[in-house]
């Protein structure tokens, strides 16, 4: 059976209803219910739903074969995965914001609220940018109204969010969808399956797209 670690909320929905489709079905996943393994001996799966930061740690560590996680995610742990396929869901954008009116003092210590900090440290590093990060968990947007920071670096989906609390985005950093990754040994010993997995992935989301 190939192990997959499935995020829950709603992209882990999302994902499995993609998978389901393409054959690897398994209908205990949305039986009301706490367990957190669910297989499927017919299509060959066993599935772990984990919390979509976890992912990429059960998929490095060989918990699991394969998971599927945000490019955010993925950039901010730098876990040692294959990335195999864009699944093109959970669209967003990893985005800087600030205050509407923020003007940047480049001769100042530019101060960054974000639960992502190593995705901004590498964005400013790469501008050569000095800056102070300021480590937040969550309401990331308070810190630019209640002068914490000066900018906040966030995901961005709608930009509602940003609006409502008078802060709209700087510039964007990268677009984030769900990937479909691998744990590196797993890949190797089970790369026809999951080839196979990939393929079925890629004609559903075409079939989607077309639909």
């Amino acid at each position: 059976m190939l192990n997959i670690a499935l995020p829950k909320g709603r992209l882990g929905d999302k994902v499995y209803r993609l998978l389901a489709g393409a054959g690897y079905d398994c209908r205990e996943v949305f039986d009301d219910s706490r367990k957190l393994v669910f297989e499927s001996e017919d299509a060959g799966v066993r599935y772990f739903l984990v919390k979509p930061s976890d992912v990429t740690v059960y998929v490095e560590h060989g918990a699991a074969d394969i998971g599927i996680a945000g490019k955010d995610i993925l950039l901010e742990s730098g876990a040692d995965v294959y990335e195999l396929l864009d699944l093109g869901l959970g669209k967003c954008r990893m985005c800087v914001a600030a205050k509407n009116g923020y003007v940047e003092d480049p001769d100042r210590t530019l101060k960054v609220a974000t639960k992502f900090a190593n995705i901004a440290k590498r964005y400013y590093a790469s501008l050569g940018r000095e800056i102070e990060i300021i480590k937040l968990n969550g309401s990331i947007e308070l810190a630019p109204l209640l002068r914490l920071s000066d900018v906040i670096v966030d995901i961005v989906e709608s930009g509602k969010t940003l609006k409502e609390n008078d802060l709209c985005v700087v510039r964007e950093i990268f677009p984030i969808s769900a990937r479909f990754i691998a744990n590196k040994a797993s890949y190797k010993f089970n790369a026809a399956a999951i080839d196979e997995m990939i393929s079925r992935l890629s004609a559903a989301i075409r079939e989607e797209g077309e639909a």
